[in-house]
Order: structure tokens, then C-alpha cells, then sequence
């Protein structure tokens, strides 16, 4: 059985309409508060691995900017760290399938799909 699993806020409102769309298409998933379930510095590593790090950049977030020009020199190990020591620089939802995250935010309705399915 495929196993989904949705990593966010409650309070965000992308996050609000994933889960809405998912509950629409009768997706059952499993929601993952990160505030109060932080990922795995290795879990956040996998993502980057697959998705990028700057696909993964909350960059619209508080967090984001006020980091300083420093955050355009980092390398993927830095990015890790930083998603790791504060989750509120992760862009949301992060979609993971069986694993493996397959997409993140909630623009691309047609590809979350097709890749949930």
C-alpha cells in the first residue's frame, strides 16, 4: 500500500489547501506537523538530495530573510543544517511517497497527481 505523508503547519495556508485537495480526491495521507515533529537532519538531506535546496527554500518566510547575504554562498550541507535547525525555512507541504519526497509546495496540482498516484 503507497504511504503519504504531508510535512507542515497547520496554520499555513498552502498547506490548508493541499490538505483540502487531498481529502477531495479521497487521498488518505498522514499529516506531519514539523513544529511539533521536526525531521531528521538526515530525512531533511534525502529531501535536498532529491528535490534540491533551493526548490526546498521558504523563501516568502520571516526565517528566510532574515538571514543575511551569507545564505547565498551555502552549499547543500549548510542548507541541511539550516532546514534542520529551523523548520520554518522549509518551504510547504513537502509530499513524501513510500519515502521518498516527491514534491513540494502546492502549485503543480497536475504532477503531485500524477506522482501520488
Amino acid at each position: 500500500m503507497t504511504s503519504i505523508q504531508i510535512y507542515g503547519i497547520p496554520t499555513c495556508g498552502t498547506c490548508k489547501k493541499a490538505l483540502q485537495w487531498l481529502d477531495a480526491q479521497q487521498i488518505s495521507y498522514e499529516f506531519i506537523n514539523t513544529k511539533e515533529q521536526p525531521p531528521s537532519s538526515e530525512k531533511i538531506g534525502d529531501w535536498v538530495k532529491t528535490l534540491g535546496n533551493k526548490s526546498m527554500r521558504n523563501t516568502s518566510g520571516q526565517s528566510y530573510r532574515a538571514l543575511d547575504e551569507v545564505k547565498d554562498t551555502w552549499n547543500e550541507a549548510e542548507w541541511v543544517t539550516a532546514f534542520s535547525d529551523d523548520v520554518m525555512l522549509l518551504k510547504r507541504p513537502i509530499f513524501v511517497k513510500d519515502g521518498i519526497a516527491i514534491a513540494v509546495g502546492f502549485r503543480d496540482v497536475a504532477k503531485i497527481k500524477a506522482d501520488i498516484a
